[in-house]
């Protein structure tokens, strides 16, 4: 039997070791979907429940797995809903590979149903690479550019196939006149070191420094070793960006956790004090927690030279990957053998640890969404992988929960779209089928498509080696975080048509779909309810009904958000008294002498 052009793109996914399409069909990919049957479904068509989700499935893939996650979508509408989980690959530098179908081409231009102009569509979201197949000869070149370029650029591309050239016979390029030859898949690695007199003026300003901060993201990953002697080295204090908080563990004594609104006090006041800073892998967006303008000489290591200087003005910028340029930058670096700066960091991380532990205790009503994320720290398993979704959970995943081990961590960084935290939970276990996964999730993202997924995780938990994977919901019946926006930035009280969400009971909805179930209201059961959960051996959604008046504090609280906060109290907030009453007592923590 003849290979067609649809059997052919599953042979070349399958040359390239891909092992899962995160999908969803639809009549603009039939031949498509045929292909699959036919290839006894190599690479597996993973069903999401909903294009988006399988676009983020394959987002939370590439971020845990360090390779090229692929969804699939039908024309039309089917290609527009990629388009949220395409940005969030794109805005986080994630390789994905979108394959789409399209309208015939003899219907094109002609108004036929579901015709949507793709090119115009992607333009943007797949500007790295973005074509459409109209010959079967443009194959396996234009699939391969795809998956390359995804890589080489960490970034979505979009392969189109309209709906009857996926039906017809497959012929390879001849590699005459205008057809493009394409070599084996591979997967080569260079590392890119700044030349040795930028090396040189870097230690300059390094080794001058009195009191060195250093600011890591995800772009550090591969240099954890480099990373703990140079800030040996310096004395430096380290703070992770949110997309880099799994890159050092926070058991570290010098490690002060994250940074910006979502970030800890000792990362604030490191930064505030420092005078000298190096930024490595990070383009952490909030300028205004960086040392003043002046304040601090900088260094910054990049492997994307649009992304040098972006944020600071800094004096030296290495273009280089973070292990390669650490390598060659440690040899020069001068030990400091005076440790104040260092020991001032460590005392204010140990503090803040202890003042954390306290608000997390705090009682609220029911359960302080603090403790949720500060029990899952004193029991997670050293090997977890845990997802956050976007809303006030991501405060208590950036300040509460604790890297260390093996731990791995990610969300939506950069774009912070909610609906992203149970299908990168998916897509982690598709990843990793051996290790346990947590997502950290609002329940209004597990109302907006978290909930759908559940379905998607019962049906295939079979193919995980590990059962473990825990959802956990912050039960509070209100949209949060967007909640405290309003208080905090507009001086507005909460409006309850807006804010306020329908009651659903999760883990119930989690049993009827043959997952397990688990509701708590009451502090005291959290800890054996995560005991439970992270032992289970079926997937379980953890519904947990937590304060939704437990104020996420920035470290630094400015004089305009106290303001507002205190405006939107007195335009009449519908539950005043406890707002207040939980602020003072959270923010209280602070002020308490150290047990040290």
């Amino acid at each position: 039997m003849s290979e067609t052009v649809a059997d052919h793109v599953l042979t070349r996914l399958r040359e390239w070791d891909v092992e899962q399409v995160f999908a969803y069909p639809g009549d603009g990919i039939n031949g498509l979907v045929t292909a699959f049957g036919a290839a006894d479904n190599k690479p597996r068509f993973v069903q999401a429940r909903h294009e988006e989700m399988a676009a983020f499935a394959a987002v939370g893939y590439a971020k845990l797995s360090g390779r090229p996650g692929v969804c699939m979508a039908t024309s039309g509408p089917g290609a527009i809903h990629l388009l949220n989980g395409l940005y969030d690959a794109k805005l986080d530098h994630v390789p994905v590979v979108a394959i789409v179908g399209q309208t015939a081409r003899s219907a094109m231009g002609g108004s036929y149903q579901q015709e949507v102009d793709l090119q115009a569509l992607f333009k943007d979201v797949a500007s790295e690479y973005l074509v459409e197949v109209n010959v079967p000869e443009q194959l396996p070149n234009a699939l391969d550019r795809a998956l390359r370029t995804a890589m080489a650029q960490r970034a979505p591309t979009a392969l189109i196939i309209p709906a009857d050239l996926q039906e017809e016979i497959y012929h390879p390029p001849q590699h005459a006149f205008k057809h493009v030859p394409s070599s084996p898949p591979d997967h080569p690695r260079a590392s890119v070191i700044p030349p040795t007199e930028e090396i040189t003026r870097a230690a300059e300003v390094l080794n001058a420094g009195e009191r060195v901060a250093i600011l890591i993201g995800q772009g550090a990953r591969n240099a954890v070793t480099e990373l703990r002697e140079v800030a040996e080295l310096t004395g430096a204090g380290v703070a992770k960006a949110l997309l880099g908080k799994d890159v050092l563990p926070d058991d570290l004594p010098y490690v002060t956790g994250s940074i910006g609104l979502l970030g800890t006090r000792p990362t604030y006041e490191m930064m505030r004090d420092c005078d000298t800073l190096l930024i490595v892998g990070s383009n952490m967006p909030y300028a205004q927690f960086l040392p003043e303008f002046g304040q601090a000489r900088a260094v910054q290591i990049d492997i994307d030279p649009r992304f040098l200087g972006l944020r600071y003005p800094t004096e030296v910028n290495l273009l280089g990957d973070a292990k390669g340029t650490l390598q060659q930058l440690i040899p020069v670096l001068e030990r400091k053998t005076e440790r104040g700066w260092r020991e001032k960091i460590e005392k204010n991380t140990a503090e803040w640890q202890e003042t954390m532990t306290r608000q997390a205790m705090l009682e609220a009503d029911p359960v302080n969404p603090m403790r949720i994320v500060h029990e899952l720290s004193e029991r997670i398993p050293e090997d977890a992988i845990v997802t956050a979704d976007s809303g006030s959970a991501t405060n208590w995943y950036a300040r509460n929960l604790r890297m260390r081990g093996r731990m791995r961590g990610t969300l939506s960084g950069t774009l912070a779209t909610m609906g992203s935290g149970v299908p990168y939970a998916i897509g982690a276990k598709f990843a990793h089928p051996d290790r346990p996964v947590i997502a950290l999730v609002g329940d209004g993202a597990m109302q907006m498509n978290g909930m759908a997924e559940l379905m998607t995780i019962a049906r295939y938990r079979g193919l995980w080696a590990d059962q473990r994977c825990v959802i956990c919901v912050f039960h509070n019946g209100d949209l949060n975080q967007v909640t405290w926006e309003l208080r905090a930035m507009g001086g507005s009280p909460k409006f309850e048509p807006s804010q306020s969400l329908p009651e659903v009971s999760y883990s119930d909805f989690a049993l009827e779909v043959g997952l397990g179930g688990i509701a708590v209201d009451d502090p005291a059961r959290l800890g054996e309810a995560w005991d439970v959960a992270l032992s289970a051996d079926v997937p379980t959604v953890l519904d947990i009904r937590c304060d939704p008046e437990v104020p996420p504090i920035p470290p630094h609280v400015t004089f305009d958000q106290l303001k507002s906060m205190t405006e939107a109290v007195l335009k009449g907030e519908p539950d005043a008294w406890h707002l207040v009453t939980q602020g003072i007592k959270t923010k209280m923590q602070e002020l308490l002498p150290s047990r040290r």
